[in-house]
């Protein structure tokens, strides 16, 4: 099966533009402000829906205006959205972002209805876990909410990827259930002590993580490429010189983009060629859902 279940967070995402980051204490005056919709699960959902992969999303929203804009948004897109729940009490999701003239971003989230997303709601969707190939997660939704999935999804025999955004500890016995993980370099960093820089380092950081039983790892290191691992194959796919914008929804874009290119039979190195410039494409434009292309977009994009 090729159709991919995302599960995870929903936002709005509230941005101004600056020249500068403010020092603690220090006010700036910025330049223009923009609201998205955003929340890794919803920009990942949406990249996977607006490339043509077949999708399903699980996630949890307020009863406000956030939320009927957001779910709104989901249906245009053509993805399944019968899974999406209300919170009776809790907000949707927001982040407040700043960008610089670098395109470079600071953001702070407040999850709202993100994180009362439990386990029992994904007990209500059992159709959709026994229906797809392709289990997408990030971190801005409970980690016992992923652990239960991942126990769901490895008893059905389905492929686990998980993007670990924003780092957070994880159970050891989480890492050997999933077919697929994709830190950037900081998140790398914090699962297993290395810095990285190059692609020696990130060799030595994905070896720790396939000794903890992942089956593939892929490190995002922004321009200078994506690394990619596991038992038998080794690449350094090199990222597109583009002029940046935004770069808020890069790596959503490349978790969205690789799901579907996996789940449609492309080679490792042809999944993550075509990853990394759909995340190339989406920092020439500002936000985060509105920054992803469409399948035709792609195609016809030659950075």
């Amino acid at each position: 099966m090729n159709s991919i279940l995302v599960i995870g967070s929903s936002n709005t995402d509230m941005v101004v533009k600056t020249t500068h980051f403010p020092t603690p204490g220090q006010t700036v005056l910025g330049g223009q402000f923009f609201m998205f919709p955003g929340g890794k699960g919803a920009n990942q959902a949406v990249a996977a829906a607006r490339l043509g992969g077949k999708v399903t999303f699980i996630t949890k929203l307020g009863k406000d205006i956030f939320g009927e804009e957001s779910f709104n948004g989901f249906k245009l897109t053509g993805m399944d959205t019968r899974y999406i729940l209300r919170d009776e009490k809790a907000p949707s999701g927001v982040a407040l972002i700043t960008v610089n003239e670098k395109g470079e971003n600071h953001i702070v989230v407040a999850p709202g209805a993100n994180h009362s997303l439990s386990p029992a709601d994904l007990d209500l969707a059992e159709l959709a876990f026994l229906q797809c190939g392709w289990i997408l997660m990030q971190l801005e939704i409970p980690v016992e909410t992923i652990v239960h999935a991942a126990g769901k999804a490895e008893k059905l025999g389905k492929k686990i990827v998980l993007n670990p955004a924003p780092a957070q500890a994880l159970p050891e016995e989480l890492f050997s259930k999933l077919f697929l993980f994709t830190p950037n370099e900081t998140e790398a960093g914090f699962y297993t002590g290395v810095e990285i820089t190059d692609m020696d380092s990130a060799r030595k950081a994905a070896a720790i993580l396939l000794k903890k039983g992942v089956a593939n790892v892929v490190i995002t290191m922004g321009s200078k490429g994506a690394y990619f691992t596991n038992a038998s194959e080794e690449l350094l796919i090199p990222t597109p010189v583009v002029n940046a914008v935004d770069t808020t929804a890069a790596g959503d874009v490349f978790n969205g983009a690789l799901c579907v290119a996996l789940a449609e039979g492309m080679t490792w190195k042809e999944a993550l060629t075509w990853a990394c410039k759909a995340a190339a494409f989406s920092v020439t434009r500002m936000g985060a859902q509105s920054s992803t292309p469409t399948r035709v977009e792609l195609d016809s994009f030659n950075p």
